[in-house]
This record gives C-alpha cells, structure tokens and sequence, in this order.
C-alpha cells in the first residue's frame, strides 16, 4: 500500500531540488517571463550537474528526465524514477514552470522515449534533448483524429503534415512526432517517431507569444517528405487493431502525473505567498475551527488547502503506481485534472485576495502571483485538457469504449 509520506531515500533529492528552484528558478522568474524566446543561459550549468549526477547514477528523479517503468524486484512496495521524478518536479515547480521546461535535455520528449523505446535507442538518443509534438491545427486533445502521416518507403518512413504547440520545439535536438500509418485503420496505426532537428523538409515555422511559461518556448512545424529511418519509430511497427493505440498512450500514463506535479508546485507557491500575507493581517488560520466561523479570507484558503492536499496525493498516488507496474491510467488522469483545476483555481483566488499586491508585477513574493495565474493556465490544457482528462475518466469508472462515451 502507498505511504503517503516522502520515502526518506529521496529526502536530500527533494532538498536539492528546492535549492534549486530557490537559488535559480525563483530569482530568475520574471526576467524570463519578460524576455520571451530569450534562452535561459543560468540554465546550462544546471544542466551539467544534473548530466553528471545521471552518469554517476546519483541523480535518480532528481530532474524533470522522462520515466520509465521498471521492473519490480520483489513483491514489496517499490518507490521508483516515476515517484522521484514527480518530487522533484513539484519542489522545481514551486520555483517556476516555464523554466523547468526550458531545461535542457529534460522534455517531454524524453519522457516519450524513455516510455517506449528499446534498449539501442534509449543508448542512442542518451544525452540528446528531446520536445514531442502530437498536437495539430485540426486536432487538439482528441489525439486519435492526428492527420499527420507516416509512409513506408524501404528504409525511411516519410512524414507528411502539420504540428503547432511544441514545447521547446526551438531549442530541442530531437522532436518525437506522433503519426498515422493509415488513417483508415484508426488509433491503431498512430506511432511514435524521433525525428532529428535538421532533417531536410521538417521547418520551423514560428514561435508562440503565450499567455504564460514564457521562459519556454513553444513552436510550430511543417514537414514535407521528411525521411525519418525506420530505426527511429518508438515501439513495435506493427498495427495491432485489438491494442489500439495503447503503446504510445503509455506515455501519457507516466507524463500526466508529472505535469499534475507541476500544478502541485505552483499551488503550494500561490498558497505560501498568501498565507503570508493572510497571517500579516493579524489573521489566524486555525486548524481547530471549522471554516465557516472563521473570517472569509481565512475560510477560503482552508478550502483551498484542502484541494491542494487532494491533488498532491492523487499525483503521488499515480506515480506510485506506476513505479509498481499498477495500470494508472485512471489514477494519472485522475491527478491531472484534479491538480491542473485546482492549480487554476487557486491562482486566481489568490490574486483576489492579495488585491493590488497580488495584481502588479513585482519580482518577488506577492508580486509575482500574477505571474504565477497566467503560468497556471497551461497546466490544465496541456498533455490532455481538463475535458479530456474528465472523459477518461468517465470511461474507466464505466467500464466504456471511447467508441461508447464521446
């Protein structure tokens, strides 16, 4: 049974990562936040760290690198990469998002590749920075209607479409491009493809202006006849009607948590800023009380305390498992919309309280809680909407086909 409580192996992981986010996140958050498309160079020696820590094998979790399910060794509970990596996501988070995502090395991508490739590729693309593209103009959450396609032609596939919102598409060395190998076949014949930055025919086409995360960059692509070797499709080539698509939605079931631990992050950062501010007042948040004889500013944190403990523990939950080889599907999305709404929510309700500390931009503390509302926004879209996140979990608790509950 998972231990709700932060494994003690992972205590100085967790104390390292909020150093970092301390010491180079937070004080760099709003410069970055103003310099949109600026590449965060603080970030480089980071990055080495952390390059080194992995090679020595000491920095397990300790970035935001992608997961992978490993094997358990016993029959005991087993608190794994995808737990690791979720704490310290939250502790970076709590920093800043867009910088945890202009991390380099450190994307989504890799979490794709570290899903579903096998052993020569994950040997291969080691040490390469990965971004992963599978949203198009025409298709937004619903991931099984990609129009992008992948045609076999002797050693190469050939790309063929249109990918918008890829997350440090710009900056990245590699970009796993989801596509169809025959539309008429349905979410069977979606794959996985690594495709190398500066293959002939794959363009970037323009970077976004965002409403948050600016610190990362978020990019656009067109591809025309771009060959991408067979080697570099992720997972098997076959299309198995029975299994669906289930080999590269593997890879949603290890990220949602993790982007869940990202709102985690961000909600304990709004909630500590106005706690602060709260308790300046002269106010006390009384534990012993129930909330609603306590003043409204008061009542209104206690309940969003309360969301956030929830939300923590349904990310916590999903990562576990995983780690456990549990099919989390449920528990990921779960966690995802869970933290991804209240993350929202509480920004928003925080900048309310603070009144016009919480609205202006400041570089530090209450000042940046309006910084913190626009980054929130992402978090409840990004890697499957809030809708999205709700339906799968309709179907799962119903027992229904997506065929069944649309």
């Amino acid at each position: 049974m998972i231990n709700l409580e932060i494994p003690r192996k992972y205590g100085a992981l967790v104390s390292q990562a909020h150093q970092v986010a301390a010491n180079i996140f937070r004080p760099n958050s709003r410069k970055y936040d103003r310099a949109e498309h600026s590449y965060p160079k603080e970030l480089d020696m980071l990055a080495s760290l952390l390059d080194g820590l992995n090679a020595a094998g000491g920095a397990d979790g300790a970035s935001a690198a992608g997961v992978r399910r490993d094997a358990v060794q016993d029959s005991g509970n087993r608190n794994g990469s995808n737990l690791a990596t979720v704490l310290g996501v939250m502790e970076l988070c709590w920093g800043d998002v867009g910088l945890l995502l202009s991390m380099p090395r450190q994307g989504l991508g890799n979490s794709a590749i570290a899903s579903v490739a096998n052993e020569e590729q994950l040997k291969r693309f080691e040490g390469r920075w990965a971004a992963m593209a599978i949203t198009e103009p025409g298709c937004g959450s619903d991931s099984a209607n990609i129009r992008t396609s992948a045609v076999l032609d002797g050693d190469h596939y050939v790309l063929n479409g249109e990918k918008i919102y890829v997350t440090s598409g710009e900056r990245a060395d590699l970009v796993v491009v989801w596509a169809t190998l025959d539309r008429k076949l349905g979410r069977a014949a979606i794959k996985s493809f690594v495709v190398e930055k500066g293959t002939p025919g794959f363009e970037l086409v323009r970077l976004e202006h965002k409403l948050g995360i600016r610190a990362s960059d978020t990019a656009a692509f067109v591809l025309k006849d771009v060959r991408v070797p067979k080697e570099n499709l992720l997972g098997s080539p076959e299309v198995d009607v029975q299994k669906g698509f289930a080999g590269v939605m593997q890879t949603f079931d290890n990220t949602r948590p993790l982007v869940a631990g990202m709102a985690v992050g961000l909600t304990r950062a709004c909630l500590e800023e106005t706690r602060k501010l709260i308790e300046s007042t002269g106010l006390v948040i009384d534990y012993a009380l129930p909330a609603h004889s306590q003043c409204s500013a008061v009542a209104d944190y206690l309940r969003m305390e309360a969301d956030y403990e929830a939300a923590r523990l349904l990310t916590l939950q999903a990562a576990w498992m995983a780690d456990n080889r549990q099919p989390n599907s449920l528990q990921a999305s779960m966690a995802k919309a869970k933290a991804g709404r209240t993350c929202v929510a509480v920004a928003l309700k925080c900048v309310e309280l603070a009144g016009s500390l919480g609205y202006a931009e400041g570089e530090e503390g209450p000042g940046l809680l309006e910084k913190w509302a626009r980054d929130a926004k992402i978090l409840d879209i990004f890697e499957g909407t809030q809708q999205i996140q709700l339906l799968i979990v309709a179907r799962r608790l119903l027992g229904k086909t997506s065929a069944e509950l649309k």
